[in-house]
């Protein structure tokens, strides 16, 4: 597997492109745990998003029905046309963060990490059974903090409002070519329940997480204007607040959802950024 990735890249004098965060991932046993971990099988369609030199690909390819990778780099692509006659491989040209994204039960992917977080947000967007990623590893910590921890971020809490979420392995620099400045995870993403699921206004979980380490009282005066409402109008409504002493920080996704039920009761969100 080594091997076939750097006769390809010494084949085609291939320089990775730094601006498409282009780290190549080199250590097999890392790729079949993570292919183990997709726990694939013949029914499933998979998206890989960054395919690279195709080592990945390969791997999902003969475990999955139906693989569909997403490449930005057009000379990545004719590679991967030239080196490899997948016949359940469907090659996708372009921004994964910008084109539509076929239907797959599951994602399996190094992701280049400039778009690891627009990645993330499309991704709750849709319905699909497991995710298995490699992120870069302050951006997996975040993504698993819990409420009041030090990492918990506007990103913690959208996640973990939809979905469960795992880090379950660290990865050092030196199992990618080049090697990136920053170490790396791989972080298991399963949906919840529907029925558990908490769709939040996402203007305000930007509006408090703005000011993460005020109280939520404090937060909401300063943002006041990222939900539609003057500092003024505002003021009157928030010592009946739920939650407002606490720190923004410390606020799992049902008391962010206590506060938004408030402010729309008290008709305190713009109608133009609520739920529909």
């Amino acid at each position: 597997m080594r091997d076939r990735l750097f006769s390809i890249i010494y084949k085609y004098n291939l320089h990775p492109n730094k601006n498409l965060g282009q780290n190549f991932l080199i250590v097999p046993d890392i790729i079949e745990r993570n292919v183990e971990r997709a726990e694939l099988s013949e029914k499933d369609i998979v998206l890989e998003i960054g395919p690279g030199l195709g080592v990945l690909t390969d791997e999902l390819a003969k475990k999955a029905g139906k693989v569909y990778a997403i490449e930005k780099d057009r000379r990545i692509i004719e590679i991967l046309r030239k080196e490899y006659s997948w016949p359940n491989v469907k090659l996708i040209e372009g921004d994964a963060v910008k084109v539509e994204w076929p239907r797959f039960d599951k994602i399996v992917s190094n992701l280049p990490y400039q778009i690891s977080s627009p990645v993330t947000f499309k991704l709750l967007k849709h319905e699909f059974e497991r995710a298995v990623l490699i992120y870069q590893l302050e951006f997996a910590e975040r993504m698993v903090a819990k409420p009041g921890d030090r990492n918990y971020s506007r990103l913690s809490l959208m996640v973990q409002a939809k979905a469960n979420v795992e880090l379950v392995e660290r990865i050092g620099k030196g199992a990618f070519w080049p090697k990136p400045k920053v170490d790396s995870a791989v972080v298991i993403i399963e949906p919840k329940p529907e029925g558990e699921r908490i769709e939040l206004n996402e203007n305000l979980v930007k509006a408090l997480f703005q000011h993460r380490r005020s109280t939520v009282v404090s937060a909401l005066k300063k943002s006041a204007h990222m939900i539609g409402v003057d500092k003024k109008t505002i003021k009157s409504y928030l010592s009946s607040l739920p939650h407002a002493e606490k720190r923004v920080f410390q606020l799992s996704p049902e008391d962010v959802l206590d506060i938004e039920a408030y402010l729309e009761e008290n008709d305190l969100l713009s109608k133009k950024w609520r739920k529909v």
